[in-house]
C-alpha cells in the first residue's frame, strides 16, 4: 500500500476507476494513483485537490496545490504518473 504524508493512496487500475476518479465525491480522504498518465481534469469534482506528477522512477517532477473543479491539468512531458490527493496534503 502506498502513502504520502499519511494519506493512503489507491491505484486507479480499471477503466471505470480511471474515468471517474474523484468525480462527484465529497470528503476525499485518500489519494489516487494514475499510472502512465500525464493529464487529468477536475470536471464534476466537488472539492479542490492536490496533484503530484512523477517520472517513471516516481521522482516528483511537479506539484500542484488546491486545483479547483472544472480545470484541465497537463503535466510536463517527462511525467509518467499522476497522484490525485485530498487538498492540503502537499505541504
Amino acid at each position: 500500500m502506498l502513502y504520502y504524508n499519511g494519506v493512503k493512496i489507491k491505484e486507479a487500475k480499471d477503466f471505470k476507476d480511471r474515468l471517474l476518479g474523484f468525480m462527484f465525491k465529497k470528503n476525499i480522504n485518500h489519494g489516487l494513483l494514475f499510472k502512465k498518465c500525464r493529464s487529468i481534469h477536475t470536471f464534476f469534482m466537488k472539492e479542490k485537490i492536490d496533484v503530484i506528477a512523477t517520472d517513471k522512477n516516481d521522482n516528483i517532477i511537479k506539484t500542484y496545490k488546491n486545483i479547483k473543479p472544472w480545470k484541465i491539468l497537463i503535466a510536463p512531458k517527462s511525467t509518467n504518473n499522476i497522484y490525485e490527493l485530498p487538498k492540503g496534503t502537499i505541504k
